[in-house]
């Protein structure tokens, strides 16, 4: 039978881990880790609690998850990182656990996070986000389902990005970035709807026209401002 931890991981008595799950050489898994079905770990990661990870999720050599936050506030507090499913994790990113006791950092489901992403605290990633090599993402960020953040930028605290929405690459993002936009620049600008990305999403040329209309990207625009 196959051996799905190695010999060389370093995993605490407390931790759980689902029978299905894989270990790779030189791991570190702390106390207060859950880890669903199906879930493989790299390499050198280092699993921190209290963290939750769901099934079926990719996290590469050298991922670091679930470390205390970066934040000058946190003084010990019993707080999280919460994976869903399905989610790709890869070399070296890095997830830090809430500020606030009982707060939460929270990955959703079937996300791409490229090498050296970093999750600041209390932050919130959607589903079916995709996001680019070297993003650093500071605390209380809020990217909605199927945003796509492209390479080495950074994205200011309590920054909200909405849903579709696509940001240039080595863009400075410290505002808001509204749904189904492409945003881009330093400072980062509205430059168009995000054509290419809607396309691949399915939508129709109606619905297209229906976006365009200026009094239907306001409407939009209020709603969003009015849902951080």
């Amino acid at each position: 039978m196959k051996t799905l931890i190695h010999s060389t991981a370093v995993i605490h008595p407390n931790a759980q881990l689902h029978p299905t799950v894989e270990v790779g050489a030189y791991a570190v898994i702390g106390g207060h880790v859950k880890v669903g079905p199906e879930t493989t770990i790299g390499a050198h990661a280092v699993l921190e609690g209290p963290l939750e990870i769901g099934a079926r999720n990719q996290i590469f050599p050298g991922a670091v998850i679930g470390m205390e936050p970066q934040d000058r506030k946190y003084d010990g507090e019993f707080s999280w990182v919460k994976i869903g499913d399905d989610n790709r994790i890869r070399e070296y990113v890095t997830i830090n656990r809430a500020t606030g006791a009982g707060k939460e950092t929270r990955i959703g489901n079937g996300n791409l996070l490229m090498a050296y992403v970093h999750v600041g605290h209390n932050s919130v990633v959607e589903d079916h986000v995709t996001i680019s090599n070297s993003v650093a993402i500071a605390g209380h960020v809020h990217i909605e389902s199927r945003a796509v953040i492209s390479g080495v930028l950074g994205i200011h605290q309590f920054v909200h990005i909405g849903s579709f929405a696509m940001v240039g690459g080595m863009s400075r993002i410290e505002r808001d970035v509204p749904p189904y936009m492409l945003v881009e620049g330093n400072p980062s600008r509205i430059r168009s709807l995000n054509l290419v990305g809607l396309k691949r999403a399915g939508f129709t040329t109606d619905e297209f026209q229906i976006l365009k209309n200026p009094s239907v990207f306001f409407i939009v625009l209020s709603c969003f401002l009015k849902n951080p």
